[in-house]
């Protein structure tokens, strides 16, 4: 008997494949095998003619899909066909979501089989899960396959139909979407928030004070810090008093704002007073280690700690699942399963030892209203966790497996405890606060400190050590400092806090986000800057005609009623037709409501984007967004500079452009040695300085790009000459006699050391350089510097160095680190013994330490190898007649044509692979 399974991908078939017995074939369908049409091209010729071909569903008609096999894989569903021919039986082993229940249901649609069929589900890419997954397949869940139609057909309603819309009225090549759409709302509304927002001034008193505690020698003092919390009994202003809308003290607080001149006068009136502790707070706390990983929170992580893109997240853990490391990554749920709570518990107790293990195993509850998909959280394959030293991977895989195998050991990990200490110090009639963290018991952050990539680093920096104080005490002032604060304007959007609100907010699933993001970046909605994400002029055009004439669409209560209504569909409690029908057909329906605005929206109008306090309006032209003012010979109109972004263009600005645009370009003076004028343009890419004018005689005038953040006024003729002398000899390698030179490139200011055929060597200036002049020994300073360890954490400086190991003459030193003193070789730490101090410690004492300690770890990776086999073996004995597997991502389909352009807004709910 042969029996033929089908899962998504190539990978997820090589991983399966091992734990089949030869009697199984593994054939994958490359993601989606049958789809809507996504051109005219794909639209059948029977049904041409017909109007609704386009939109791809037959509204007319019980809202009737139309699916076609693209063009792409039609040789794939014939593979497939001639593999099934020569099957006994066929076992589709697609993901176990509603996408990868709607792949096999349109696998059995078009392979009709006439052999028995089973559907195989499974949540992780191992022996023994395989095994259990084929004893118990099941039917296709027909609610799951209906839901995820539904949701294919609402977001082909709403991008076909809206797009062309937009096509029409702004810009062609816009796409609207029914999620994709409310993220750029909020990307808007925050933008205009900071346009909105004005800065308010506040200065405060810090205090750098000393206190000698008993037993200490003489002289010797601990310095600690106080800020300045009340006058007169009156709390000072600080940030959180102000109106964002007006810069100045809200309305009924009662609080003392300091200028500069009051705070430098109190600063001098405080600074010979008698400083006296009053009063001493010591707050205990506990801190629970975070839930496992979901799909959300996994992609906010890793954007926080690894800096990857929510798409980088997805594809790099799809990749981890299919190669059966993970399990499914596509997941709403907290739970763990009693095997991997076992598993993470005796990672634990051999890693950490039974001290860090929490008193009882540690379960979580989800809270998210609509989880679904997969049953468990996203953690470590198997009953066995495997290290993230023990895996062999390398790169992003090994980060991202490592994140998910601390988070998950930490939650079976005891309870940090701390301790919060509040010191109250007062001299005169001022009170300051002294604030400081001690850490009793690390527990869980021995393995993972959320937001950090380094726990033992993270412990540190929490930490904030007090000296020992008591009421009565009087500390010594040591520095009195008047600081001076403004307010900031709330923060834009990262990747991570954009994925968090959709959640909360109940907007899309989180298996959609990474797309969705991709598609904003992709359609120019947004940029993404140093992990911001910024809306365009675009975006403000999109964003305001949707608002006024579709504002229940980017409404985010009637779109999270939305998801929610989808979500009722997958379980039966709501009829998809009528659903759909209501939507689209309605007296309120978006077909209706398209066909009554299209006369009513005026072009001009919705590529006009309003913005407070500019006489000039912006518009959105053919090639971007560009100010129009009135001039006494009609119309200006000036480019809009790519860098400039909503938020930041101000009067001055718009005076700086269209008065280039009438004067024409400011001339700085006349280069010395070429005798031709040299002029400060602004242009799409920003302020750059040219020399001579351009003619038709000098097409191509030699142009620099002016450093990033000078101000246009701090452009001297001296610096100009400067940059159009670039690039910059600044002499030759004193060991390869290869030239160093310095200059500006796309990214900024670096030097490279130019080799020739062996190649160029790079490094990016620091802040403090200047490409102008920055000297020979410098670059080489630069050059010298390793490229994978800039912008990392400092190296730890060891207490004591104790010698060379004569096994590899590597370093052992000795460390103090947040739980002790402990001594280092290579990867190997190992505390102190209770009592000994470094200057009691020889080479000789702290190699044994390290054996003891790596003996150790040989021991549990011996006793988890022993395990494995053991498992493994009994598992084979258990279902030797079958075995099977499962698995793997689907593959997002890529639109280029511009045919397409409404297709990617309307698939925002495809998984990216």
């Amino acid at each position: 008997m042969s029996t033929l399974v089908i899962v998504e991908s190539p990978t997820k078939a090589k991983t399966i494949r091992n734990y089949l017995p030869s009697g199984y074939r593994v054939e994958a369908s490359m993601g989606h095998v049958r789809d809507l049409p996504r051109s005219a091209s794909e639209i059948p010729a029977a049904v041409k003619g017909e109007k609704w071909a386009q939109l791809g569903v037959n509204v007319d008609s019980s809202f009737e899909p139309l699916y076609v096999v693209p063009k792409d894989k039609r040789k794939v569903v014939k593979a497939l066909k001639d593999a099934l021919k020569q099957a006994d039986e066929l076992v589709l082993a697609t993901d176990e979501d509603r996408e990868g229940e709607s792949i096999s249901w349109h696998l059995l649609q078009l392979l009709q089989p006439k052999v028995p069929t089973k559907r195989m589900v499974f949540h992780e890419i191992t022996e023994e899960a395989i095994q259990t997954a084929l004893e118990n397949c099941r039917d296709i869940n027909d609610q799951l396959v209906r839901a995820q139609e539904t949701r294919r057909i609402l977001d082909r309603l709403v991008g076909y139909t809206l797009s062309p819309l937009l096509w029409e009225k702004i810009a062609w090549g816009l796409s609207a979407g029914r999620v994709q759409s409310v993220a750029v709302k909020l990307l808007v509304h925050r933008e205009r928030q900071r346009r909105a927002f004005r800065r308010g001034s506040y200065w405060d008193l810090k205090a750098t004070l000393s206190h000698q505690e008993n037993g200490q020698k003489n002289g010797q003092k601990n310095n600690f810090e106080a800020k300045l919390y009340s006058l007169a009994g009156t709390r000072l202003a600080n940030g959180s008093d102000f109106d964002e809308n007006t810069g100045q003290i809200t309305a009924g607080r009662n609080v003392v704002l300091l200028d500069e001149t009051q705070a430098i006068g109190l600063q001098s009136r405080l600074e010979a007073g008698v400083w006296t502790v009053t009063n001493l707070d010591e707050r205990p706390s506990t801190r629970k280690p975070s839930p496992p990983f979901t799909t959300s929170t996994l992609q906010q992580e890793s954007n926080r700690k690894l800096r990857l893109s929510a798409r980088d997240t997805m594809r790099v853990a799809q990749g981890l699942y299919e190669k059966g490391y993970i399990t499914y990554m596509r997941t709403d749920s907290v739970h763990l399963s009693q095997q991997a709570i076992a598993a993470a518990r005796s990672c634990v107790e051999s890693r950490y030892g039974s001290e860090y293990l929490s008193p009882k195993p540690r379960q979580y509850a989800t809270k998210s209203k609509n989880a679904q998909e997969a049953h468990e959280a996203i953690r470590p394959a198997g009953g066995i966790f495997r290290t993230p030293q023990g895996t062999g991977l390398k790169d992003k895989e090994l980060a991202l497996y490592d994140l998910i195998w601390k988070r998950t050991v930490a939650t079976q990990m005891a309870e940090a405890r701390q301790t919060h200490i509040t010191v109250q110090i007062e001299v005169e009639d001022a009170s300051f606060r002294a604030t400081g963290k001690r850490i009793d018991f690390p527990g869980f952050f021995r393995a993972y400190v959320e937001g950090s990539d380094d726990p033992d680093a993270a412990i540190e920096d929490q930490e904030i050590v007090l000296p020992n104080l008591k009421v009565g005490d009087t500390p010594a002032c040591q520095s009195l400092e008047a600081i001076g604060h403004e307010t900031q304007p709330p923060a834009r959007f990262t990747e991570a806090s954009l994925v968090k609100t959709l959640e909360s907010e109940g907007i899309g699933r989180p298996s959609t986000y990474a797309s969705i993001i991709g598609t904003i970046v992709d359609r120019g909605y947004a940029q993404l800057n140093t992990h911001s994400l910024i809306p365009t002029f675009t975006a403000f055009a999109v964003t305001d005609l949707l608002e006024k004439h579709f504002p229940d669409l980017v409404d985010l209560g009637f779109t999270a009623r939305m998801e929610q209504t989808l979500d009722e569909i997958s379980v039966g409690d709501v009829e998809w037709l009528p659903y759909l029908s209501q939507f689209y057909l309605g007296d309120e329906g978006l077909g209706q409501q398209v066909l009554e605005r299209q006369s009513q929206i005026d072009p001009d109008t919705a590529r006009t984007i309003e913005l407070e306090n500019l006489d000039a309006k912006v518009r959105i032209g053919r090639y971007g967004p560009y100010l129009e003012a009135d001039g006494e010979e009609g119309a200006i109109k000036a480019s809009i500079p790519q860098d400039v972004t909503p938020a930041d263009l101000d009067i001055e600005q718009v005076e700086t452009l269209l008065k280039q645009k009438t004067e024409g370009p400011e001339q700085l003076g006349i280069h010395p040695e070429k005798d031709e004028p040299i002029y400060v343009l602004i242009g799409t890419y920003g302020p750059y300085v040219q020399l001579g004018e351009k003619t038709e005689e000098n097409p191509k005038p030699k142009r620099a790009s002016v450093p990033k953040g000078t101000p246009l006024d701090a452009v001297t003729l001296e610096m100009a000459v400067g940059l159009l002398a670039l690039p910059r000899l600044l002499g030759n390698h004193p060991e390869t006699e290869a030239k160093i030179k310095a200059s500006i490139g796309p990214y900024g200011p670096y030097v490279v050391h130019d080799q020739g055929k062996e190649g160029k060597d790079y490094r990016s200036l620091k802040k403090e350089d200047n490409v102008l002049e920055i000297t020979l020994e410098r670059a080489i300073a630069l050059l010298s510097e390793p490229k994978s360890q800039r912008g990392r954490r400092k190296a730890a400086v060891p207490v004591k160095e104790l010698g060379n190991h004569p096994a590899d003459e590597s370093p052992v030193n000795i460390y103090d680190g947040p739980y002790g003193l402990y001594v280092k070789h290579g990867k190997t730490n190992a505390s102190l013994p209770e009592g000994k101090k470094p200057e009691d410690m020889t080479l000789e004492l702290a190699i044994e330490l390290l054996e003891a300690k790596e003996s150790t770890k040989k021991t549990s990776r011996k006793s988890a190898k022993s395990a494995t086999k053991s498992s493994a073996s009994s598992a084979k004995k258990t279902t030797r007649k079958t075995t099977a597997k499962k698995a793997a991502g689907t593959t997002a389909k890529k639109r280029t044509a511009r045919k397409k352009v409404a297709d990617d807004a309307s698939s925002e709910e495809k998984k990216a692979s």
